[in-house]
């Protein structure tokens, strides 16, 4: 973990190159993201007047009704039942509502049409509906600026002082470029290829360093009837993807791409990053796409727990997702960074994290702004950590043991940290980065769809995004 903090410490000098994007699914369970949402935000005044504190009890004078909303993912619901618990004992002037469900946009759709807005609302990009990014697009998310400088609850210290460097440097969390932070990074996780070590340890296969050696790999195992890869659902592939780019041309690439550079995708780079997914696409277990929503996902992983395919995109959070599923004799998680171009060259592990956002219509944005402060602070990190929700914070991830311990130190065997995404930009009619990049490798495993099609719909898109940018 100290090689972790000290890779982040590093690499914050390279994020100021960077542009980020948004994710999902990021990892979380999701596969495409829709701006079918745009009727459920406003565009109400950003400015919060959340009090800065001295008072290391409470931190602020905030109090009243406060209504939580997040999504019930692979963490489960105890975790967050905990925290209102816990936070509620300190502050007993806050009265907390949690609202919480596997399919959250649709328990809080309705009522922010109607104007009543939760004041928090845990829920990162990439999730089908596309509710936070409509909510970033329209302007209708709230300056967290002032909760940074706030002091952690019970502690000598402040929120942004708290906080890893680099997780407050990137569009993830400052959407606009303005300087300004609007959402909160949250529980953040390694992302990689997950794989049976226990197979490869059976077979006495090595783990591909190199693109050549995964291809050599999955040529070797094709004659045995298992496939190279598999994939949840299309949107895992945005760590993928954001890895890859780094991989290919390093974080001056990465920058370009998700800034949508005109002609990027002509480059020699463009091209391979293209070659490389297609191809990857042909080693993909046949069945996959049919099962790549979020009714089937599950199937997909199981394909690695039973040895039908080798290597799938995911985060730490498929270890509790499959903690009941049954799996190969001898079956034993492991995880890597993406393969290098070549011999020598870099590796890199998407780190994804989770986000958490105040709407500019929220009742109680003092309560919202010491909710966020607190769940930074060692009393909430230790009820988080029993769930499996690691925060980016120092020793948060201390007390992990087993494949946790092994997925949070894959820095340590010299992958290179990716962070951020693609820019924000203004709403295009029918174009969004999911459907753009992501949602159409479906379609390639399934032959629907041609790697010049793709490639295609990805420039013209990526002009019109371009045209679309924030200022």
């Amino acid at each position: 973990m100290k090689k972790l903090i000290s890779l982040i410490l590093a690499m914050t000098l390279v994020l100021g190159l960077v542009a980020g994007c948004a994710s999902q699914n990021a990892p979380q369970q999701g596969d495409t993201t829709s701006d079918s949402t745009s009727d459920t935000t406003t565009n109400a005044d950003t400015t919060t007047d959340s009090t800065q504190t001295t008072d290391n009890e409470t931190s602020n004078t905030a109090s009243g009704h406060l209504k939580v909303a997040a999504l019930e993912a692979a963490y489960g619901t105890a975790g967050w039942e905990e925290l209102v618990e816990t936070f509620s004992a300190s502050h007993p002037d806050i009265e907390v509502e949690l609202i919480i469900d596997k399919n959250l946009e649709d328990v809080i759709g309705a009522s922010m049409k109607a104007g009543d807005y939760p004041d928090v609302v845990h829920l990162a990009t990439g999730r089908p509906a596309g509710l936070t990014e409509t909510f970033i697009k329209e302007n209708g998310i709230a300056d967290l600026t002032p909760m940074l400088d706030m002091q952690v609850p019970g502690e000598d210290i402040t929120v942004r002082e708290k906080i890893f460097p680099g997780f407050l440097d990137t569009s993830m969390t400052n959407p606009y470029s303005d300087g300004k932070t609007y959402l909160a990074p949250m529980f953040y996780g390694p992302c990689g290829l997950f794989y049976n070590a226990g197979l490869f340890e059976e077979k006495g296969w090595e783990v591909p360093q190199t693109w050549d050696e995964m291809w050599e790999l999955g040529d070797k195992a094709a004659e045995e009837g298992i496939s190279l890869f598999a994939y949840p659902t299309a949107g895992y592939f945005d760590s993928f993807f954001y890895a890859l780019l780094n991989v290919v041309g390093g974080p001056e690439f990465f920058a370009k791409v998700t800034n949508y550079e005109e002609g990027i995708w002509d480059t020699e780079e463009g091209k391979t990053c293209l070659d490389l997914i297609y191809k990857l696409t042909t080693y993909t277990h046949p069945s996959v796409p049919a099962n790549a929503n979020n009714e089937n996902y599950l199937k997909n992983q199981q394909l690695i727990l039973d040895n039908q395919a080798l290597f799938m995109p995911n985060g730490t959070w498929v270890i509790g997702e499959m903690a009941d599923a049954p799996r190969a004799e001898g079956f034993e998680w492991g995880m890597t960074a993406l393969p290098a171009l070549h011999e020598g060259g870099d590796r890199y592990s998407f780190t994804w994290f989770e986000q958490a956002w105040i709407p500019a219509g929220a009742a109680n944005k003092d309560a919202a702004m010491e909710w966020l402060a607190w769940m930074y602070s060692d009393e909430a990190v230790a009820v988080l950590n029993k769930h499996g929700m690691i925060q980016p914070v120092p020793g948060a991830s201390d007390s992990l043991e087993g494949d946790q311990k092994l997925f949070y130190s894959i820095f340590d065997t010299g992958a290179k940290a990716a962070l951020g995404g693609f820019a924000t930009t203004e709403p295009v009619e029918g174009v969004d980065v999911s459907s753009t990049w992501f949602t159409p490798i479906d379609a390639l495993v399934s032959g629907d769809k041609t790697e010049e099609e793709w490639a295609e719909t990805i420039k013209v898109n990526s002009d019109k995004l371009r045209a679309a940018l924030k200022d």
